[in-house]
C-alpha cells in the first residue's frame, strides 16, 4: 500500500490490500476502496462511496458527491462501483438522491475527463463515456454503450446495449440496442455495426438485427403490429430489443429523414 504524506484519510475508512492514494487526495468516513485500486492526487472519495478492485481514479475527480437536487435533505444514500473502472480527470458521479438509494457503475468502464453521472444513474458494463458527457438523473445505460463527447442525456433516459452515441448529441427519449444515434435532438441513423462485429457477434445474428431494424423503422407499421414480427425473428438480440422497447417510459428516437439515414 502507497500512501502519500499530504492525503487526507479519515480513520473510519477501509483500504484494501495494494491500493495507492495520491498526493492532497481525500477520502471521507464510510469508504471501501478496494485491492489493487489506484486514487490519484487531488481526488476526492466522498461519504457512502465503494469502490471494488483495481479502479483507477485520475487527478480532481470526485465520486460520491451529493446530488444535484434541490429536494435533497442530505440522508443517506450511497455510489457503488464494480471493478477495473477508469475515471478520469476532473469526472464527477453523484451518490442517490433518496433515502438509501444509489449510483451504480458497473465494470470494465472508462468515464473521460469532465463527464459527470448524475444521482441514481445505473451503468452497466464496459459502458465508455467520452469527455464531456453529461448525465441526469435517473438515466440507465446499458453493458458496451458508447457515448461520444459532449452529449446530454435527459433525466430518466435509457440507452442500451451497445448502442453508439454520436459526439453533442442531445437526448431526450431511449436510445435503441445495438443503434446509432445521433444529432439534436437524438435520431436513429443504422445499426452500430462495427460495434456488433468488434463484439464478436456474427453475420447470421447481425442479419436478425438488419432485419429488426427495417421492421421497427422502416416499415411504417405502427408499433403494435411490427412488434408481433419482431417476435417471430426468434433471435436473443432481436428478444432484448423488444424487451428494452417494452420497458420504455419515454419513447424511443426513431429514424430521420430519407436523405440522413445511416447504413442498416
Amino acid at each position: 500500500m502507497t500512501i502519500h504524506l499530504t492525503s487526507v484519510i479519515h480513520p473510519g475508512a477501509k483500504l484494501g490490500e495494494s491500493v495507492s492514494i495520491g498526493a492532497y487526495a481525500l477520502i471521507e468516513q464510510d469508504v471501501e476502496i478496494g485491492e489493487g485500486t489506484e486514487i490519484r492526487g487531488h481526488a476526492v472519495i466522498k461519504q457512502f462511496t465503494t469502490l471494488g478492485i483495481g479502479n483507477s481514479v485520475h487527478e480532481g475527480a470526485v465520486l460520491g458527491g451529493e446530488p444535484q437536487d434541490i429536494g435533497f435533505t442530505g440522508c443517506t444514500s450511497y455510489l457503488r462501483l464494480g471493478s477495473n473502472n477508469r475515471i478520469r480527470e476532473g469526472a464527477t458521479i453523484h451518490r442517490g438522491t433518496q433515502p438509501e438509494s444509489q449510483t451504480i457503475i458497473g465494470s470494465n468502464c472508462f468515464i473521460m475527463a469532465n463527464a459527470h453521472v448524475a444521482h441514481n444513474c445505473r451503468l452497466g458494463d464496459g459502458v465508455i463515456m467520452a469527455n464531456n458527457v453529461a448525465l441526469a438523473g435517473y438515466v440507465e445505460i446499458e453493458d458496451q454503450a458508447f457515448i461520444s463527447a459532449g452529449v446530454s442525456v435527459h433525466q430518466f433516459c435509457r440507452i442500451g446495449r451497445l448502442a453508439m452515441i454520436g459526439g453533442n448529441s442531445k437526448i431526450v427519449q431511449d436510445c435503441l440496442p445495438f443503434v446509432i444515434t445521433d444529432g439534436v435532438p437524438g435520431r436513429a441513423r443504422g445499426l452500430n455495426l462495427v460495434g456488433l462485429r468488434r463484439a464478436g457477434f456474427k453475420a447470421s445474428e447481425i442479419q436478425k438485427l438488419k432485419q429488426a431494424y427495417r421492421l421497427l423503422l422502416r416499415s411504417q407499421l405502427p408499433l403494435e403490429e411490427a412488434l408481433p414480427r419482431l417476435v417471430d425473428l426468434s433471435d436473443p438480440l432481436v428478444d432484448h430489443l423488444i424487451t428494452f422497447i417494452g420497458c420504455s417510459a419515454r419513447g424511443f428516437c426513431h429514424e430521420v429523414n430519407k436523405e440522413n439515414r445511416g447504413n442498416v
